[in-house]
């Protein structure tokens, strides 16, 4: 489905909203000892989960939203010397087997790591070494190539966010941190409306609420 044309929102009136989110969290009052991740929030109406098509997906980012996320690299040999030259976590397939499929490991595993790379040349392996515990996490791997520069593809990892609406009417989104500049932040805001506009099937129509906000800070609604 297209993205829309005629958006409900203002990029000048998301960069106020952006611009005043930061003002307060970046005030000395209110400075955290932590980097705060601003997250997008949006409510929906005229949608019944139980009957309308569920949705998921996944929309790459300008900005890296969480620089300090965790990414582990399962591989064969040469994207495991890559990532122990790059400082990079990974375990080798041995490793991996090593769990025995065991649920509590390999959930275990999961949280310990925000995401996952994986040699493409053995992505095939996962569900047959680790069964769909990654998978039901939300984590399941992305596949890297031998040509793919290892560097780069982590990047696009953590700059990709995922989103799935299941039962809920409400998801929040992290699209971004307060070290962040205002333009790239508002960037991000809306590259993700608007592929979130595109994702629903009545568009704008089905939005009931959007507000960004930071972890501490109040809510800033933009629609």
């Amino acid at each position: 489905m297209a993205v829309q044309s005629k958006s409900k929102i203002t990029v000048a009136g998301t960069r106020v909203q952006v611009q005043t989110l930061l003002a307060h969290t970046n005030s000395p009052d209110n400075k955290r000892n932590f980097l705060e991740t601003v997250e997008l929030q949006f409510g929906l109406k005229n949608y019944d989960p139980r009957r309308d098509k569920r949705f998921s997906g996944s929309v790459k980012l300008p900005a890296v939203p969480r620089p300090h996320m965790t990414v582990c690299v399962l591989g064969d040999q040469h994207d495991l010397d890559r990532a122990k030259h790059q400082g990079l976590d990974s375990m080798s397939f041995d490793d991996l087997k090593k769990l025995n499929r065991n649920k509590k490991l390999i959930k275990k595993l999961a949280r310990k790591y925000d995401a996952f790379v994986c040699s493409e040349s053995r992505i095939r392996e996962i569900p047959r070494v680790l069964g769909p515990g990654l998978s039901r996490a939300g984590k399941f791997p992305t596949p890297v190539s031998h040509t793919d520069d290892l560097a780069t593809r982590i990047i696009d990892v953590k700059s990709t966010i995922k989103f799935s609406l299941r039962k809920e009417l409400s998801i929040a989104m992290a699209i971004g941190n307060v070290d962040m500049s205002a333009e790239q932040l508002v960037a991000n805001t809306m590259i993700t409306i608007n592929y979130l506009v595109s994702c629903l099937k009545k568009g704008w129509q089905n939005f009931n609420s959007l507000t960004i906000k930071s972890t501490m800070s109040p809510p800033h609604r933009l629609f």
